[in-house]
Protein backbone atom coordinates (compact mmCIF):
# COMPACT_ATOMS: atom_id res chain seq x y z
CA UNK A 1 0.00 0.00 0.00
CA UNK A 2 1.44 3.39 -0.91
CA UNK A 3 1.85 6.55 1.58
CA UNK A 4 -1.21 8.11 -0.86
CA UNK A 5 -3.63 5.49 0.51
CA UNK A 6 -3.36 6.42 3.85
CA UNK A 7 -5.19 9.49 4.73
CA UNK A 8 -2.08 12.26 3.90
CA UNK A 9 -2.31 15.41 2.09
CA UNK A 10 -0.06 16.16 -0.87
CA UNK A 11 2.47 18.48 0.94
CA UNK A 12 2.48 15.51 3.41
CA UNK A 13 3.51 13.30 0.71
CA UNK A 14 6.17 15.36 -0.86
CA UNK A 15 7.95 15.73 2.25
CA UNK A 16 8.63 11.57 1.89
CA UNK A 17 12.04 11.23 0.18
CA UNK A 18 11.65 8.15 -1.57
CA UNK A 19 14.98 7.42 -0.31
CA UNK A 20 14.08 7.43 2.97
CA UNK A 21 10.21 6.23 2.98
CA UNK A 22 10.05 4.12 -0.15
CA UNK A 23 6.93 3.08 0.95
CA UNK A 24 4.68 2.44 3.99
CA UNK A 25 6.32 0.09 6.83
CA UNK A 26 3.62 -2.37 8.23
CA UNK A 27 3.69 0.17 11.87
CA UNK A 28 2.87 2.96 8.97
CA UNK A 29 0.25 1.53 7.66
CA UNK A 30 -1.85 0.39 10.45
CA UNK A 31 -0.87 3.15 12.79
CA UNK A 32 -1.15 6.19 10.10
CA UNK A 33 -4.95 5.12 9.78
CA UNK A 34 -5.80 4.58 13.41
CA UNK A 35 -4.46 7.72 14.46
CA UNK A 36 -6.23 9.78 11.86
CA UNK A 37 -9.45 8.63 13.08
CA UNK A 38 -8.46 10.53 16.58
CA UNK A 39 -8.52 6.96 18.58
CA UNK A 40 -5.94 5.99 21.85
CA UNK A 41 -3.62 3.97 20.45
CA UNK A 42 -1.19 1.43 21.53
CA UNK A 43 1.70 0.43 19.10
CA UNK A 44 4.43 -2.37 19.42
CA UNK A 45 6.65 -2.83 16.60
CA UNK A 46 10.43 -4.33 16.11
CA UNK A 47 13.45 -1.49 16.43
CA UNK A 48 14.24 -0.23 13.26
CA UNK A 49 10.41 -0.38 11.80
CA UNK A 50 9.67 3.32 11.33
CA UNK A 51 7.44 4.19 14.92
CA UNK A 52 8.53 7.59 14.91
CA UNK A 53 6.96 8.75 11.26
CA UNK A 54 4.17 5.95 11.77
CA UNK A 55 2.83 9.07 14.83
CA UNK A 56 4.78 11.81 13.35
CA UNK A 57 2.73 11.75 9.76
CA UNK A 58 -0.64 11.80 11.42
CA UNK A 59 0.67 14.00 13.90
CA UNK A 60 1.48 16.75 11.49
CA UNK A 61 -1.77 15.76 9.23
CA UNK A 62 -3.99 17.05 12.15
CA UNK A 63 -2.35 19.78 13.33
CA UNK A 64 -2.95 21.07 9.76
CA UNK A 65 -6.43 20.60 9.76
CA UNK A 66 -6.07 23.21 13.23
CA UNK A 67 -6.93 27.00 12.42
CA UNK A 68 -4.10 29.29 13.02
CA UNK A 69 -3.86 31.61 15.86
CA UNK A 70 -1.73 33.66 18.26
CA UNK A 71 -0.01 32.60 20.64
CA UNK A 72 0.19 28.69 19.26
CA UNK A 73 -1.29 26.37 21.97
CA UNK A 74 0.70 23.07 22.38
CA UNK A 75 -1.32 21.03 19.82
CA UNK A 76 0.97 18.32 20.36
CA UNK A 77 3.28 16.78 22.96
CA UNK A 78 5.71 14.27 22.69
CA UNK A 79 7.83 12.71 25.80
CA UNK A 80 10.91 10.71 25.36
CA UNK A 81 12.96 9.44 27.54
CA UNK A 82 16.50 10.42 26.70
CA UNK A 83 17.98 13.99 25.38
CA UNK A 84 19.31 11.95 22.27
CA UNK A 85 16.34 10.42 20.90
CA UNK A 86 14.19 14.31 21.77
CA UNK A 87 16.57 15.68 19.16
CA UNK A 88 16.23 12.89 16.99
CA UNK A 89 12.48 13.19 17.11
CA UNK A 90 12.76 16.88 16.57
CA UNK A 91 14.62 16.49 13.25
CA UNK A 92 12.01 14.03 12.15
CA UNK A 93 9.36 16.43 12.88
CA UNK A 94 11.04 19.29 11.15
CA UNK A 95 12.28 17.18 8.25
CA UNK A 96 8.66 16.15 7.58
CA UNK A 97 7.36 20.04 8.42
CA UNK A 98 9.69 21.68 6.11
CA UNK A 99 7.66 21.39 2.87
CA UNK A 100 4.00 22.18 4.34
CA UNK A 101 2.69 25.92 3.61
CA UNK A 102 1.76 26.35 6.78
CA UNK A 103 5.64 27.31 8.94
CA UNK A 104 4.30 24.73 11.57
CA UNK A 105 6.32 25.24 15.08
CA UNK A 106 8.01 22.36 16.70
CA UNK A 107 9.99 23.10 19.59
CA UNK A 108 12.54 20.63 21.32
CA UNK A 109 13.86 21.22 25.25
CA UNK A 110 15.82 18.79 27.24
CA UNK A 111 17.87 18.66 30.08
CA UNK A 112 21.88 19.00 30.71
CA UNK A 113 21.87 22.59 28.91
CA UNK A 114 21.18 25.53 30.09
CA UNK A 115 17.25 26.31 30.07
CA UNK A 116 16.73 29.96 29.29
CA UNK A 117 17.40 29.95 25.83
CA UNK A 118 14.86 27.01 25.89
CA UNK A 119 12.11 29.43 27.60
CA UNK A 120 12.56 31.64 24.75
CA UNK A 121 11.80 29.30 22.12
CA UNK A 122 8.59 29.09 23.58
CA UNK A 123 7.55 32.48 23.68
CA UNK A 124 4.52 32.82 21.24
CA UNK A 125 3.74 29.16 22.03
CA UNK A 126 4.34 26.12 19.93
CA UNK A 127 2.92 23.75 17.85
CA UNK A 128 4.40 20.75 18.91
CA UNK A 129 6.89 20.41 22.02
CA UNK A 130 9.16 17.53 22.19
CA UNK A 131 10.61 16.91 25.85
CA UNK A 132 12.01 14.71 27.95
CA UNK A 133 10.18 14.53 31.40
CA UNK A 134 12.14 16.35 33.58
CA UNK A 135 13.12 19.75 31.77
CA UNK A 136 9.26 19.80 31.17
CA UNK A 137 8.86 20.19 34.53
CA UNK A 138 11.10 22.56 35.00
CA UNK A 139 9.05 24.68 32.06
CA UNK A 140 6.10 24.16 33.49
CA UNK A 141 7.25 25.60 37.24
CA UNK A 142 8.36 28.52 35.69
CA UNK A 143 5.99 29.17 33.49
CA UNK A 144 7.58 29.22 30.37
CA UNK A 145 4.86 26.69 28.60
CA UNK A 146 1.17 25.79 28.86
CA UNK A 147 -0.28 22.10 28.41
CA UNK A 148 -4.23 23.12 29.15
CA UNK A 149 -4.80 22.69 25.51
CA UNK A 150 -3.05 20.01 24.36
CA UNK A 151 -4.91 17.92 22.25
CA UNK A 152 -2.40 14.32 21.16
CA UNK A 153 -0.19 13.33 23.85
CA UNK A 154 2.46 10.98 22.36
CA UNK A 155 4.58 8.73 24.69
CA UNK A 156 7.75 7.54 22.79
CA UNK A 157 9.41 4.41 24.30
CA UNK A 158 6.16 4.18 26.02
CA UNK A 159 7.18 0.90 28.30
CA UNK A 160 10.45 3.20 29.35
CA UNK A 161 8.37 6.11 30.52
CA UNK A 162 5.81 4.27 31.97
CA UNK A 163 8.38 2.39 34.14
CA UNK A 164 9.46 3.40 37.84
CA UNK A 165 12.12 5.66 37.16
CA UNK A 166 9.50 8.24 34.77
CA UNK A 167 6.65 7.78 36.80
CA UNK A 168 6.18 10.48 39.06
CA UNK A 169 7.54 13.39 36.16
CA UNK A 170 5.11 11.66 34.04
CA UNK A 171 1.72 11.96 36.31
CA UNK A 172 2.72 15.08 37.62
CA UNK A 173 2.72 15.92 33.58
CA UNK A 174 -0.26 14.35 33.22
CA UNK A 175 -2.06 16.67 35.51
CA UNK A 176 -1.62 19.12 33.28
CA UNK A 177 -2.91 18.00 30.49
CA UNK A 178 -6.30 18.48 29.74
CA UNK A 179 -8.50 14.94 30.37
CA UNK A 180 -10.09 14.85 27.00
CA UNK A 181 -7.58 14.07 24.41
CA UNK A 182 -5.92 11.50 22.27
CA UNK A 183 -3.37 9.65 23.57
CA UNK A 184 -0.57 7.53 21.66
CA UNK A 185 2.07 5.12 22.57
CA UNK A 186 4.71 3.27 20.79
CA UNK A 187 7.39 0.90 21.74
CA UNK A 188 9.25 -2.00 20.45
CA UNK A 189 8.20 -3.70 24.02
CA UNK A 190 5.53 -3.48 26.69
CA UNK A 191 6.66 -5.47 29.76
CA UNK A 192 3.09 -6.97 31.96
CA UNK A 193 4.73 -5.15 35.01
CA UNK A 194 3.86 -1.41 32.66
CA UNK A 195 0.55 -2.70 30.86
CA UNK A 196 -1.51 -1.87 34.16
CA UNK A 197 -0.26 1.70 33.56
CA UNK A 198 -0.75 1.88 30.01
CA UNK A 199 -4.45 0.36 30.48
CA UNK A 200 -4.97 3.52 32.95
CA UNK A 201 -4.02 5.79 30.50
CA UNK A 202 -5.51 4.72 27.72
CA UNK A 203 -9.18 4.99 26.73
CA UNK A 204 -10.80 2.05 24.63
CA UNK A 205 -7.56 2.09 22.62
CA UNK A 206 -6.92 0.64 19.33
CA UNK A 207 -3.74 -1.90 19.57
CA UNK A 208 -1.32 -2.46 17.26
CA UNK A 209 1.15 -5.02 17.57
CA UNK A 210 3.40 -5.96 14.37
CA UNK A 211 5.55 -9.07 14.77
CA UNK A 212 8.39 -9.78 13.19
CA UNK A 213 7.82 -11.34 9.36
CA UNK A 214 10.14 -13.66 7.31
CA UNK A 215 12.40 -11.24 5.87
CA UNK A 216 11.13 -8.16 8.13
CA UNK A 217 12.98 -8.89 10.93
CA UNK A 218 16.16 -7.23 11.55
CA UNK A 219 19.07 -9.52 10.47
CA UNK A 220 21.09 -9.34 13.56
CA UNK A 221 23.74 -12.66 14.13
CA UNK A 222 23.80 -13.05 17.98
CA UNK A 223 26.61 -14.68 19.57
CA UNK A 224 27.66 -15.39 23.20
CA UNK A 225 31.40 -15.66 24.04
CA UNK A 226 32.13 -17.58 27.76
CA UNK A 227 34.81 -15.40 29.17
CA UNK A 228 35.88 -14.17 32.28
CA UNK A 229 34.76 -11.28 33.95
CA UNK A 230 38.14 -10.10 34.30
CA UNK A 231 38.84 -11.13 30.64
CA UNK A 232 36.49 -9.29 28.80
CA UNK A 233 38.40 -5.76 27.80
CA UNK A 234 41.19 -8.19 26.73
CA UNK A 235 38.52 -9.94 24.85
CA UNK A 236 36.47 -6.66 23.33
CA UNK A 237 40.22 -5.30 22.16
CA UNK A 238 40.90 -8.38 20.48
CA UNK A 239 37.70 -8.81 18.88
CA UNK A 240 38.25 -5.03 17.47
CA UNK A 241 41.56 -5.59 16.28
CA UNK A 242 41.10 -9.23 14.72
CA UNK A 243 37.64 -8.21 13.10
CA UNK A 244 38.69 -5.39 11.64
CA UNK A 245 35.09 -3.55 13.49
CA UNK A 246 34.72 -0.10 12.08
CA UNK A 247 32.28 1.18 14.85
CA UNK A 248 30.87 -0.96 17.67
CA UNK A 249 28.54 -0.12 20.22
CA UNK A 250 29.24 -1.36 23.47
CA UNK A 251 26.94 -1.53 26.86
CA UNK A 252 28.58 -1.75 30.23
CA UNK A 253 26.34 -1.52 32.96
CA UNK A 254 27.64 1.50 34.94
CA UNK A 255 29.14 5.01 34.34
CA UNK A 256 31.93 4.19 35.99
CA UNK A 257 32.92 1.24 34.09
CA UNK A 258 32.32 3.45 30.81
CA UNK A 259 35.27 5.68 31.66
CA UNK A 260 37.73 2.94 32.84
CA UNK A 261 37.00 0.76 29.74
CA UNK A 262 37.40 3.82 27.34
CA UNK A 263 40.20 4.58 28.93
CA UNK A 264 42.12 1.27 28.66
CA UNK A 265 41.04 0.89 24.64
CA UNK A 266 42.83 4.39 24.27
CA UNK A 267 45.53 3.35 26.02
CA UNK A 268 45.84 -0.02 23.67
CA UNK A 269 45.38 2.58 20.52
CA UNK A 270 41.60 1.97 19.38
CA UNK A 271 39.90 5.79 19.55
CA UNK A 272 36.82 4.95 22.00
CA UNK A 273 35.00 7.43 24.26
CA UNK A 274 32.37 6.60 27.14
CA UNK A 275 28.51 7.74 26.92
CA UNK A 276 26.48 8.31 29.96
CA UNK A 277 23.93 10.87 31.61
CA UNK A 278 26.98 12.10 33.88
CA UNK A 279 28.73 14.00 30.97
CA UNK A 280 27.75 17.17 29.30
CA UNK A 281 25.14 17.41 26.50
CA UNK A 282 27.66 18.92 24.90
CA UNK A 283 30.08 16.20 25.18
CA UNK A 284 27.16 13.45 24.79
CA UNK A 285 26.21 15.46 21.43
CA UNK A 286 29.66 15.64 20.06
CA UNK A 287 30.64 11.52 20.81
CA UNK A 288 27.81 10.76 18.89
CA UNK A 289 28.69 12.87 15.80
CA UNK A 290 32.51 11.92 15.75
CA UNK A 291 30.78 8.47 16.02
CA UNK A 292 28.17 8.82 13.29
CA UNK A 293 31.16 10.12 11.37
CA UNK A 294 33.68 7.21 12.31
CA UNK A 295 35.83 9.45 13.70
CA UNK A 296 35.29 7.53 17.18
CA UNK A 297 35.56 3.64 16.50
CA UNK A 298 34.07 2.45 19.95
CA UNK A 299 31.51 3.73 22.36
CA UNK A 300 31.27 2.48 25.37
CA UNK A 301 27.28 3.48 27.07
CA UNK A 302 25.24 2.43 29.52
CA UNK A 303 21.32 2.19 29.00
CA UNK A 304 20.88 6.05 28.08
CA UNK A 305 22.19 4.85 24.65
CA UNK A 306 19.74 1.28 24.13
CA UNK A 307 16.62 3.53 23.73
CA UNK A 308 15.76 4.93 20.22
CA UNK A 309 19.18 6.13 18.87
CA UNK A 310 19.24 5.58 14.88
CA UNK A 311 22.45 5.25 14.13
CA UNK A 312 22.82 4.54 10.78
CA UNK A 313 24.61 1.10 9.40
CA UNK A 314 25.97 0.62 13.04
CA UNK A 315 27.71 -2.97 12.35
CA UNK A 316 28.06 -4.29 16.10
CA UNK A 317 26.65 -4.47 19.06
CA UNK A 318 28.31 -5.94 22.11
CA UNK A 319 26.93 -6.58 25.73
CA UNK A 320 30.23 -6.28 27.06
CA UNK A 321 27.60 -6.52 30.69
CA UNK A 322 24.80 -8.16 30.27
CA UNK A 323 21.13 -6.02 30.21
CA UNK A 324 19.30 -6.21 33.26
CA UNK A 325 16.30 -7.61 31.41
CA UNK A 326 15.28 -9.70 28.62
CA UNK A 327 13.13 -5.86 27.42
CA UNK A 328 16.42 -4.50 27.95
CA UNK A 329 18.16 -6.96 25.53
CA UNK A 330 15.75 -6.01 22.84
CA UNK A 331 16.75 -2.75 22.94
CA UNK A 332 20.18 -2.68 23.34
CA UNK A 333 20.80 -5.30 20.08
CA UNK A 334 18.13 -3.42 18.00
CA UNK A 335 20.84 -0.42 17.97
CA UNK A 336 22.19 -2.83 14.82
CA UNK A 337 20.38 -4.44 11.75
CA UNK A 338 18.23 -1.24 11.17
CA UNK A 339 16.90 0.03 8.05
CA UNK A 340 17.58 -3.68 5.73
CA UNK A 341 21.13 -3.66 6.69
CA UNK A 342 22.88 -6.79 8.85
CA UNK A 343 24.34 -6.30 12.50
CA UNK A 344 26.09 -8.63 14.72
CA UNK A 345 25.10 -8.36 18.48
CA UNK A 346 27.55 -10.24 21.24
CA UNK A 347 27.36 -10.80 24.44
CA UNK A 348 30.21 -11.46 27.11
CA UNK A 349 28.90 -14.15 29.96
CA UNK A 350 30.83 -14.73 32.37
CA UNK A 351 30.41 -18.23 34.72
CA UNK A 352 28.66 -16.19 37.62
CA UNK A 353 25.93 -14.84 35.19
CA UNK A 354 25.59 -17.63 32.74
CA UNK A 355 22.01 -18.65 34.85
CA UNK A 356 20.68 -14.90 34.27
CA UNK A 357 22.19 -15.37 30.34
CA UNK A 358 20.04 -18.15 30.11
CA UNK A 359 17.25 -16.61 31.37
CA UNK A 360 17.45 -13.54 29.07
CA UNK A 361 17.89 -16.27 26.59
CA UNK A 362 14.36 -18.33 27.65
CA UNK A 363 12.79 -14.77 27.51
CA UNK A 364 13.93 -14.46 23.92
CA UNK A 365 12.79 -17.19 23.00
CA UNK A 366 16.56 -17.66 21.70
CA UNK A 367 19.60 -20.39 21.97
CA UNK A 368 22.68 -18.71 21.33
CA UNK A 369 25.49 -21.69 21.96
CA UNK A 370 28.66 -20.58 24.14
CA UNK A 371 31.88 -19.88 22.19
CA UNK A 372 35.09 -19.69 24.06
CA UNK A 373 38.30 -17.89 21.78
CA UNK A 374 41.96 -19.92 22.74
CA UNK A 375 43.91 -17.49 25.25
CA UNK A 376 40.55 -16.50 26.66
CA UNK A 377 38.81 -19.35 28.02
CA UNK A 378 37.31 -18.88 31.74
CA UNK A 379 39.19 -20.18 34.38
CA UNK A 380 36.17 -20.57 36.51
CA UNK A 381 33.01 -23.03 35.93
CA UNK A 382 29.50 -22.44 36.29
CA UNK A 383 29.28 -24.72 39.30
CA UNK A 384 32.50 -23.59 41.09
CA UNK A 385 31.02 -19.97 40.85
CA UNK A 386 27.83 -21.51 42.64
CA UNK A 387 29.08 -22.25 45.61
CA UNK A 388 30.52 -18.39 46.08
CA UNK A 389 28.48 -15.99 48.02
CA UNK A 390 26.58 -14.15 46.08
CA UNK A 391 27.29 -10.10 45.44
CA UNK A 392 24.63 -8.00 45.96
CA UNK A 393 22.90 -7.18 42.81
CA UNK A 394 22.06 -3.70 41.03
CA UNK A 395 24.65 -1.44 42.67
CA UNK A 396 27.35 0.67 41.10
CA UNK A 397 29.81 -1.95 41.52
CA UNK A 398 28.09 -4.75 40.02
CA UNK A 399 29.56 -5.13 36.64
CA UNK A 400 26.13 -7.48 35.76
CA UNK A 401 23.63 -4.21 36.32
CA UNK A 402 21.78 -6.77 38.65
CA UNK A 403 18.95 -9.30 38.11
CA UNK A 404 15.84 -7.36 37.49
CA UNK A 405 14.00 -8.50 40.55
CA UNK A 406 16.66 -8.49 43.02
CA UNK A 407 17.62 -5.86 45.04
CA UNK A 408 20.42 -4.95 47.97
CA UNK A 409 19.05 -5.18 51.51
CA UNK A 410 21.06 -2.74 53.84
CA UNK A 411 23.90 -5.68 54.85
CA UNK A 412 24.60 -6.28 51.41
CA UNK A 413 25.45 -2.47 51.10
CA UNK A 414 27.58 -2.56 53.77
CA UNK A 415 29.40 -6.01 52.89
CA UNK A 416 29.63 -4.42 49.77
CA UNK A 417 31.36 -0.89 51.10
CA UNK A 418 33.98 -3.25 52.91
CA UNK A 419 34.45 -5.09 49.32
CA UNK A 420 37.47 -4.27 46.77
CA UNK A 421 35.74 -2.56 43.77
CA UNK A 422 36.13 -5.09 40.61
CA UNK A 423 37.68 -3.23 37.87
CA UNK A 424 36.17 -4.02 34.68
Amino acid sequence: MPFSLLGLRPELLQALKPKDYPAPTPIQTLAIPAVLQGVDVQASAQTGSGKTAAYALPLLELLLRQPRSTPRPVHSLVLVPTRELAVQVGETLRGLAASLPFNLKITVVFGGVSINPQMMGLRGGADVVVATPGRLLDLLHQNAVTLSKVQILVLDEADKLLDLGFQDELQAILKCLPPQRQNLLFSATFAPAVQSLADALLTHPQRIDVLPQAGTAPDIVQRAFAVDATQRTQLLRHLFQSQGWKRVLVFAATQHACQIIAAKLRKAGINAEPFHGQLSQGKRSQVLADFKASRVKVVIATDVASRGLDISELPVVVNFDLPRSAVDYTHRIGRTGRAGHSGLAISFVSPDIEAHWRLIEKRQQISVPREVLDGFEPLTTDAASSTHTPRPQGTANDPTGGIKGKRPNKKDKLRLAQQQPETP
